[in-house]
């Protein structure tokens, strides 16, 4: 799960629903199943995936087994620093909003194009939730995915996909220039 700014040691809004999203998205027939929980004190004095591992613990009763990354400070940092907490995984899914899931799937695909290829869709869209919010975040994810796709090379035919989720073809923007934030 990939967190967003946390001011305070509760859980804000966003992240109390990429936990809950990340909840229902492992799979009950999986024989393992980690939660892994990204940011650092980004806007804090506690880092974002400590917040949401609290929330996670005290607020829902979860009491499987989870993994921290506690330093990044953007999207890119987040899959940067996640990388050797998910190496061992069968399947993966990115949660968080849509579109910043699909950020993040991307420069999994960037970073790690083998690992990117264990890429599930997560099940962060549920009718009529965040719905006064979703708009909001779709304005901002189409910008921020927009400028992604226009880094792409125009001799790549890259696109930005998960396995059983369409975006484009190529499976990854393969040939992104610059390091994103």
């Amino acid at each position: 799960m990939l967190g967003f700014r946390n001011r305070s040691v509760k859980a804000n809004y966003l992240n109390r629903y990429r936990v809950r999203a990340g909840l229902r998205s492992q799979d009950p027939h999986a024989k393992r199943s980690v939660l892994v929980l990204c940011g650092g004190t980004v806007a804090g004095d506690v880092s974002e995936a400590e917040v949401m591992a609290r929330y996670a613990r005290y607020q829902l009763g979860y009491t499987g087994p989870i993994r921290l990354d506690r330093k990044s400070t953007s999207t890119w940092e987040n899959i940067e620093n996640v990388i050797p907490l998910v190496e061992d995984m069968d399947t993966l899914k990115i949660v968080s909003n849509s579109l910043h899931a699909e950020k993040g799937r991307a420069y999994l695909w960037r970073q790690r194009p083998d690992i990117a290829e264990r890429l599930v869709r997560a099940e962060e869209h549920r009718f009529g939730e965040l719905a006064l919010l979703k708009p909001v975040l779709a304005v901002i994810g189409l910008n921020r995915l927009g400028r992604l796709r226009r880094a792409v090379s125009p001799s790549s035919s890259a696109g930005l996909t998960a396995r059983n989720g369409p975006i484009g073809p190529g499976g990854g923007p393969e040939r992104v220039r610059g390091r994103p934030r």
